[in-house]
């Protein structure tokens, strides 16, 4: 049969497309080269030879192919995939001055050739400069990209992801940024509800929540959904449920990227460390080049107190990805369990640099402050904190223990009464027995305004949450000694001592309780009246365990 004498470029480019995406990228590579030799160099025939070479990890040869003909000055694909060469061999500068160069044609010819939407592929310029914004430490600069790429395409979640994960806005930033999205302008109307409510349960730092519209109730099952839902119970300290629930997505997708941090978190929180040994052995397995499989064991060696090793791997996992907050955080905390607070607020800073929207890096560098007696800069570290979350119960937990320790009882009660609301709001009305410290701590900061009765009722409800705690029965035991009901005190301090026998609080108030009880003295006797020795009015006895495993010793038991 005799040839037509035509070039078949349609089915020549067809092949290229058609074996890309059966990812057997060196055929498509071969006929991409012939097909851009046939049809001498056009455009579309040398942007897909580039594709090739970008996907068979040629990323100089594939610049090369763009730059020496210079399609990257006057079409936007072309600048865009030398930009993505540049950055998968980490020559940062070269790829911002590539994405940055001014376009020498007009807007309306940038991807007509290619068949890309003109908004959609300036978006996803915006969103690789971000990213190389990001690698050269310009957090500033790179959230302005994230912000105009969803301003070009609402539906570029990367962008949004890179936005939320990172914590780059605060809660009221992220609402108004969401807000002001064109979702009318680029979403059909049925849509845009999903995608609001998509983008809405990302905003968790918000803890509000959202309601899910009927015709989408089925996208609840979506492991990333249910994700977000975890982070929203970790936020409430319920971390039980957030384990429940992120082992529900790891069992379907067992190494869901969203999924992993925050459930190795929870793993920590509830000192699961057979369970976080396998589960770091089999990250390092299957992705030892990435943060979180390191993040995992320096965790797990955090968790059974080797805290060298856990600060040795948590290291490895920020060199690994140097914008890995996570890691930061705990290597921040694999120093201060150790008291070595200046490394402690290093880590701290660096990850507050990191996540200029997250409230947690500020707690913690103020609770460090107030372990090296610094009171005044812990507060303000803590206020800083408060202007991100104004309804976190944790911040508002350590400023009345500031207050308590400053001897502004009046003031320590007002922050653990609001910290109490706020985590009744949060739970609707249920208290979770990690909030025990904060009921215990609102029991003394009102005794150390006279009001016995009341604060025996805190330290009973505390005793509800957690019964057999050792601090809190000492408390009780306490109140009923200043109320001058021997008998009840005399109780509780032996409960107290049966668990915890180096208890020299509860030790030395059981000897004067029972001098008291011989001596019948009568009830309702003022609290600085008791034959209390000195040592025992000096003693520290904490109130139960601090709401965070860095934080300041909780208020003390001292009249």
């Amino acid at each position: 049969m005799e040839s037509s004498g035509k070039v078949p470029f349609s089915q020549l480019r067809n092949l290229v497309r058609s074996y890309i995406d059966k990812h057997l990228y060196e055929t498509a590579l071969f006929w991409a080269e012939k097909s851009m030799s046939l049809s001498n160099n056009e455009l579309q025939d040398v942007y897909w030879f580039a594709q090739a070479l970008f996907y068979t990890k040629q990323y100089q040869r594939a610049v090369h192919a763009l730059t020496s003909r210079g399609l990257h000055e006057s079409n936007l694909a072309c600048r865009y995939l030398v930009g993505k060469c540049y950055a998968e061999c980490k020559k940062w500068q070269e790829a911002l001055d590539v994405l940055e160069m001014e376009q020498k044609c007009s807007k309306s010819n940038l991807s007509s050739d290619l068949g890309a939407g003109s908004k959609k592929l300036e978006a996803a310029v915006h969103h690789l400069r971000g990213l190389v914004y990001d690698a050269m430490d310009n957090g500033t600069m790179a959230c302005d990209c994230y912000k105009e790429a969803l301003r070009n395409d609402v539906h570029c979640y990367e962008a949004f992801d890179q936005l939320t994960s990172h914590y780059m806005l605060t809660p009221n930033e992220g609402s108004e940024f969401l807000n002001s999205l064109p979702f009318e302008e680029q979403c059909l109307s049925e849509e845009i509800p999903l995608l609001k409510y998509l983008y809405e349960i990302k905003l968790q730092n918000s803890k509000k929540s959202v309601k899910l519209l009927t015709p989408y109730e089925s996208v609840s099952n979506s492991l990333d959904v249910i994700v977000c839902m975890a982070e929203k119970q970790f936020s409430k300290c319920d971390f039980q449920m957030c384990y429940k629930m992120t082992s529900q997505v790891l069992q379907k997708d067992p190494l869901h990227s969203a999924c992993l941090p925050l459930h190795i978190s929870c793993m920590v929180e509830l000192k699961k460390s057979n369970d976080l040994f396998f589960l770091a052995h089999k990250l390092v397995d299957n992705y030892p080049d990435q943060a979180v499989s390191w993040y995992a064991v320096g965790s797990y060696y955090y968790l059974i107190s080797k805290h060298e090793a856990a600060r040795r791997f948590l290291s490895k996992a920020t060199t690994t990805d140097h914008n890995f907050g996570p890691a930061w955080i705990g290597f921040g905390h694999a120093f201060a369990v150790e008291g070595e607070h200046d490394q402690a607020m290093a880590a701290y800073f660096t990850a507050s640099k990191l996540m200029p929207g997250a409230y947690q890096p500020l707690l913690y560098v103020g609770i460090e402050y107030n372990k090296t007696n610094n009171p005044k800069l812990a507060e303000r570290f803590f206020n800083q904190a408060l202007t991100i979350a104004p309804d976190d119960p944790t911040i508002k937990h350590e400023l009345g223990q500031i207050a308590f320790q400053n001897g502004n009882y009046t003031k320590a009660e007002k922050c653990f009464r609001e910290a109490l609301e706020n985590v009744q709001s949060l739970s609707s009305g249920v208290i979770l027995d990690t909030w025990e410290p904060l009921v215990n701590n609102l029991g003394h900061a009102i005794r150390k305004q006279g009001r016995y009765e009341e604060a025996l009722k805190y330290h009973q409800q505390a005793l509800v949450l957690v019964p057999q705690n050792s601090h809190t029965l000492s408390a009780i035991g306490f109140v009923h000694s200043l109320l001058g009901n021997c008998e009840q005190a005399i109780s509780y301090f032996h409960k107290a001592l049966s668990l915890r026998k180096d208890d020299t609080f509860s030790v030395q108030m059981l000897g004067q309780t029972l001098e008291q009880f011989s001596l019948a003295i009568l009830p309702g006797e003022p609290e600085e009246q008791l034959p209390l020795s000195s040592d025992a009015a000096e003693q520290s006895v904490t109130g139960g365990q601090s709401m965070i495993d860095t934080s300041i010793e909780d208020v003390s038991m001292e009249t």
